[in-house]
């Protein structure tokens, strides 16, 4: 806390607000509505009950104006001494910005045409004891913005703004979804086996049982068995884990949408994604058209579909695949990628995919029919085994969605699972393979990142300005 001049004003000034018959912390408050809500039904002289948090505050002889802030919008008060009297109107002179209050009084407007509450009583809710940011300016502090987003909330009305309209964002994919028939369920984010995605997982000790498990990397195994017990349409919006780092786009607690669609395919989720993100920028953001990363991007759609050996050969040549390995380093040494000395063509041939042609797709595009070593979990392409019938949806250079025809040969899928886990039999989902066995019908499934699509459609250059509360470093206390 600030031990300094302006908190032990405060604390004076609760004590004298208690002595004068305003204790610092009330009790509930009847509100008449929302601040935002007596705004769109404003009726003059009608008496109202408001509540919030005092953003403005100008004291003067016997009168004084005040903004309360309650999240959903601001309302002015004016507060006179001959109309609450002497005494309480001499506490409220004690009252400090950021200070939580209640009002009962009349509706009226000013000659500068504002809609303001003349007080008749008010009550004190919650002292703050802390100087809050200046609300004129904000709060321009990233480190504190991240690390106090409640203080970020109060002093920056767009911040405010932005994370209404991910709850609204996360509300309108659930009624889309539902519209559609899909039924939203729940699997296990504390799991054996780090299952679904290549990745480092979280990893914890459960002591009832005296077994290591890991936080998920992704629900993909469950919501698959869930399809092979005849949930045909399923979708789950919420959390995975991964151990690994932090940057503008990745944060390791992160909320992705799955969905899995029996009878289905990669283009009934190619079809899904694009009717649900234009509705989403359409219902909560206004439009079709967005800035983002200081690229201008329109989603209308259809959108652009191209097949990944087409892609490379577009930006490495139409020889490229006839070159060997050792050509291959040369020309990722040429463009400045990072290669580990065991990779392979297929591998070196992504990395220079992942770190040079990705970042160019600006406009919406669909990456179609890669090879199957990299997607371990999707079904053969029809006339080429060595492809799968997948697609990696980039917009802005950034990945947004992969959706597979999901495998569903279990033979096939074992053969995959024990060629990625080196020999090590505790790397297998046995429980998913049996499910697999049991019969799993064709399968369309996607997974979604949320976080990454709101950066998208608010043009947020930060995961972090998305996500309340992002992972940081611990703050050391001095002291």
């Amino acid at each position: 806390m600030q031990d300094n001049e302006y908190r032990q004003q405060r604390i004076e000034n609760m004590k004298n607000l208690a002595e004068a018959g305003f204790p610092a912390y009330g009790n509930a408050f009847d509100r008449t509505d929302t601040l935002e809500n007596l705004h769109a039904n404003f009726e003059d002289g009608k008496m109202v009950k408001a509540c919030g948090r005092i953003v403005a505050l100008r004291k003067m002889g016997k009168m004084a104006f005040a903004h309360l802030s309650d999240g959903s919008a601001q309302f002015q008060l004016m507060v006179k001494k001959d109309l609450i009297g002497e005494e309480s109107f001499a506490a409220f002179k004690l009252l400090d910005l950021g200070d939580v209050i209640g009002v009962s009084g009349e509706l009226f407007v000013t000659r500068t045409e504002e809609n303001t509450v003349r007080v008749a009583e008010w009550t004190l809710l919650s002292k703050s004891i802390l100087q809050p940011p200046e609300k004129f300016h904000g709060l321009q502090d990233v480190e504190t913005r991240y690390r106090q987003r409640e203080l970020d909330l109060i002093s920056n009305d767009d911040v405010m703004s932005l994370f209404k309209k991910r709850s609204a964002l996360l509300s309108e994919i659930r009624r889309f979804l539902e519209d559609r028939g899909y039924c939203e369920v729940e699997t296990p984010m504390i799991q054996a086996i780090a299952g679904g995605a290549a990745a480092n997982p979280f990893r914890t000790h459960y002591q009832a049982l005296g077994t290591d498990m890991v936080f998920r990397i992704a629900p993909e195994l469950y919501l698959k068995r869930l399809i092979v017990g005849g949930m045909d349409k399923v979708f789950e919006l919420n959390r995975n884990f991964r151990n690994e780092g932090l940057d503008r786009t990745h944060n390791p607690e992160f909320t992705v949408l799955e969905t899995y669609e029996a009878y289905g395919d990669m283009r009934t989720m190619q079809e899904l994604i694009q009717s649900l993100v234009t509705h989403l920028a359409e219902k909560i953001f206004g439009g079709l058209e967005v800035e983002w990363m200081g690229n201008k991007i329109d989603l209308s759609t259809p959108w652009n579909e191209i097949a990944y050996h087409d892609l490379i050969k577009k930006n490495l040549g139409d020889d490229w695949f006839d070159r060997t390995v050792e050509e291959a380093r040369a020309k990722a040494a040429e463009l400045e990628v990072a290669i580990e000395e065991e990779f392979d063509f297929e591998k070196i041939t992504h990395e220079i995919y992942d770190k040079t042609i990705e970042g160019t797709l600006i406009q919406p595009t669909f990456i179609t029919r890669l090879p199957a070593e990299l997607v371990p979990l999707a079904k053969p392409c029809a006339d080429d085994p060595s492809l799968v019938d997948v697609f990696e949806l980039i917009i802005g250079g950034k990945e947004i969605a992969p959706a597979y025809s999901e495998l569903n040969d279990a033979f096939e899928q074992r053969r995959r699972f024990e060629s990625q886990a080196g020999g090590d039999a505790s790397k297998i989902d046995h429980d998913f393979l049996s499910a697999l066995e049991t019969g799993m019908p064709p399968t369309g499934g996607m997974g979604v990142g949320i976080d990454r699509l709101m950066m998208l459609l608010s043009g947020s250059d930060a995961i972090r300005d998305v996500i309340l509360f992002p992972q940081l470093k611990p703050r050391v206390e001095v002291e």
